[in-house]
């Protein structure tokens, strides 16, 4: 850790660690007679003493303990920069292992995945598409994309896409004998594809208008839990659906789905990758967050 260039303030920290010269000097490789040299320039400069020494026992003075404690979290953010640094150019090696959303991962994530295998043809990246909300860390996970407001507040979040929307949607065959819905209290009278969480729960339509927001149990004979199917059923005719834009924007431009609702369905914060906040990222997921970067500022551009 010597070759920081910090060997003053890593000489102080380890002897108050170890309570010894001699510790402190093999834990950083160096002679007890360069540790001890180290010391007392510092002592000199700062005109202190840091420790009180006898030939049993270091301990440190008041000023020594006030100095350790000031400095201790500074050497340690200089430790993670430096090792940091480092990585970016170390080559990525390994298996990078994501979980996600079914959604996020067709929808975002797959053209992320697929540049960074192109840059760095010797990894291995898993992807585990999984409804339900999991704990990346303890299941054994790099990194993981989720909405926004599902990302952990504990976790770094960074926007893979801009702002999105859920959308409201029927077959032109649906409303070929039905009145298109006006407001959402109108869907009680229609009839819907409802969706079913991992969890067992069924989802209430998420609506908003001037800042007053809405939830429905809509009514409907089909359930489902898979968003390709749900969008399957209503392009049918079966009924109406409510899915991410994302998922049905072709099937709108080209007139096989028809958006209702438009102004009940305002837009909100889309997928993130999100991670743990730790000091320190192994280089394969710093690689990805750097391409990930670059991609994003790249297509706001």
């Amino acid at each position: 850790m010597h070759k920081s260039g910090l060997l003053e303030l890593e000489a102080v920290v380890a002897i108050a660690r170890h309570g010894s010269f001699r510790a402190a000097a093999s834990d950083l490789d160096v002679s007890p007679t360069t540790i001890g040299n180290a010391v007392a320039s510092l002592e000199k400069r700062l005109g202190v003493r840091l420790f009180n020494r006898t030939t049993r026992n270091v301990a440190l003075t008041n000023a020594g303990r006030e100095y350790v404690e000031a400095i201790a979290p500074a050497l340690s953010d200089i430790r993670n920069a430096t090792q940091a640094a480092a990585d970016h150019g170390r080559k990525p090696t390994g298996t990078l292992r994501f979980s996600c959303s079914l959604a996020g991962g067709r929808h975002l994530l797959m053209p992320f995945v697929l540049e960074y295998r192109r840059r760095y043809n010797e990894m291995k990246v898993e992807i585990v598409t999984e409804g339900r909300l999991i704990d990346i860390i303890k299941d054994g996970f790099d990194a993981g994309v989720r909405l926004a407001e599902a990302v952990p507040r504990d976790m770094i979040a960074m926007p893979l896409g801009p702002h999105t929307r859920h959308v409201v949607v029927g077959a032109p065959s649906y409303f070929a004998n039905r009145p298109r819905p006006i407001a959402p209290a109108d869907l009680m009278n229609h009839e819907c594809v409802r969706t079913r969480y991992p969890s067992g729960a069924l989802y209430r339509w998420e609506f908003e208008r001037r800042g007053e927001p809405m939830r429905i149990d809509v009514p409907g004979s089909l359930t489902l839990d898979e968003p390709d199917m749900i969008v399957q059923a209503s392009r049918a005719g079966i009924g109406l659906a409510y899915v991410g834009e994302w998922l049905v924007a072709d099937d709108i431009a080209a007139g096989r789905l028809l958006e209702v609702l438009s102004e009940w369905t305002p837009s909100y914060p889309g997928y993130c990758l999100y991670y743990p906040g730790r000091r320190h990222m192994a280089a394969s997921l710093r690689a990805f967050v750097d391409l990930a970067r670059e991609i994003v500022s790249r297509n706001r551009a």
